[in-house]
């Protein structure tokens, strides 16, 4: 239970509060929202990498029977490290929205108030929604899956699909790292040109390939073929299974629609005013002589 509340309470916010120590000696000029911006995808890459790797870990070290091989790392990274990431997510989120509002010069976000807690619960409801259901849905109903399913031979921890949708998250490195190199005014260089092209990839093979993947590991494991796989699970396990999918392939649709404008606009030349016929040229020169010589004989009367 210390090692539960060292690593909720330590790792996370003690690197948010380090990284918040820290960039304001290196960009004096950054005000107090883009510290705590920067911040918080700083940790927030930490964590991505962090559960890829497990991830990553478990995978490779369940090969042999996918369906019954246990590892301990994923149960504990869920207990030390997800829980307590999502708990301290929030908060940091709620941090992000309360600054950018109050370098904006809002009235009501002079000091922490129930007013701005409710304001960030509304713009960000969906990103909150999103974390309450980790903490309150899949997370728990990991550890009792995994709970139930542990074997005489002792806990190994969670099955390979799970390790699966831990990698998801290696798209939130490259996600943060497009923050950051906005914030630093590098939106125009090249590194911001391909990070957005592995967002498109990490996306597309940790989010979308996934489900194609452990359909055919579990076929690979019965011996039977892919297109054979869904008749061979529950419809309870086709159905979450296609919830879980359907809104990866939206946000995947929007992400390629949003990358392809950004190309369209990166090709199109700069909008620089036209210059103006010849005709034009020569009849307002004509003009003005004209002008010039007709006011000069004003004078001379």
């Amino acid at each position: 239970m210390l090692q539960v509340v060292a690593c909720g309470a330590v790792v996370f916010p003690g690197l948010f509060l380090a990284f918040r120590r820290l960039l304001p000696c290196v960009f004096r000029h950054w005000s107090d929202a883009d510290v705590v911006l920067v911040s918080e995808r700083l940790v927030s890459s930490i964590h991505a990498i962090m559960a890829t790797t497990a991830g990553v870990i478990v995978v490779l070290s369940c090969r042999g029977n996918v369906i019954n091989d246990r590892h301990w790392l994923a149960t504990y990274f869920v207990i030390w490290y997800g829980v307590p990431y999502m708990t301290y997510d929030i908060f940091a989120m709620y941090l992000s929205h309360y600054y950018r509002f109050r370098v904006k010069g809002h009235e009501d976000y002079k000091q922490h108030s129930l007013r701005t807690v409710n304001s960030f619960i509304r713009k960000e409801f969906l990103l909150v929604l999103h974390h309450i259901a980790l903490l309150t849905i899949l997370l728990p109903v990991t550890l009792v899956f995994n709970d139930s399913a542990d074997s005489s031979e002792g806990t190994r921890g969670i099955s390979s699909s799970g390790a699966c949708f831990s990698q998801s998250s290696a798209r939130i490195t490259f996600v943060s790292l497009g923050k950051i190199l906005i914030q630093l005014s590098l939106q125009d260089c090249w590194l911001h040109k391909a990070n957005g092209g592995m967002v498109l990839l990490t996306f597309f093979m940790c989010r979308i390939t996934l489900f194609p993947y452990m359909y055919w590991v579990y076929g690979q494991h019965y011996g039977i073929p892919l297109y054979s796989v869904p008749f061979h699970l529950s419809l309870f396990a086709n159905l979450g299974n296609s919830c879980i999918l359907a809104p990866q392939v939206y946000w995947f649709v929007l992400l390629c629609r949003k990358g392809y404008r950004l190309y369209r606009r990166s090709r199109m030349p700069d909008p620089s005013p036209p210059p103006p016929p010849p005709s034009l040229t020569i009849r307002r020169m004509i003009d003005v002589r004209f002008t010039t010589a007709r006011s000069s004989r004003t004078l001379s009367y």
